[in-house]
C-alpha cells in the first residue's frame, strides 16, 4: 500500500514549469509540461553536478517524449522514469504523482 502525501495545489505549478517541493527527506522536482493535470516527479538533484536544481531546468520534447535538462550541464532526463539520455548510469529516481481534489500528491 503507498502512501500519498499532499505537496501543493494544482494551480502552485504553472505550465511548463517545474517545482521543487521537500516530501519526507526527499527534494522532488514536480513538473507540469501542459496546462493540464499531467505531473511528472523526478529526484531534484542532478547526479551530474551534485547539486538540487532539476526543478529549475528547461522542459522538452525529444523523439516523442518529454525530457527535463539540468540548467547546469545540459543532461537530459526523461520525465516519465527519469533515464538520463547521455549517461543511463546517471538516471534519477521517479516518483508516483497524481491530482486529487485539485491537490498534488507524491507517493514517495
Amino acid at each position: 500500500m503507498s502512501q500519498w502525501t499532499t505537496v501543493c495545489p494544482l494551480e502552485a505549478i504553472l505550465p511548463a514549469t517545474g517545482v521543487c517541493a521537500l516530501v519526507g527527506e526527499q527534494q522532488i522536482a514536480l513538473f507540469r509540461p501542459y496546462a493540464d493535470d499531467q505531473l511528472f516527479a523526478l529526484s531534484n538533484i542532478d547526479p551530474f553536478a551534485q547539486a538540487s536544481v532539476l526543478s529549475r531546468g528547461i522542459i522538452a520534447e525529444h523523439q516523442g517524449e518529454l525530457w527535463v535538462a539540468s540548467p547546469l550541464k545540459k543532461q537530459r532526463f526523461r520525465l516519465r522514469d527519469g533515464r538520463c539520455l547521455e549517461d543511463e548510469a546517471h538516471s534519477v529516481t521517479a516518483w508516483p504523482v497524481r491530482v486529487r481534489d485539485g491537490l498534488v500528491e507524491v507517493s514517495a
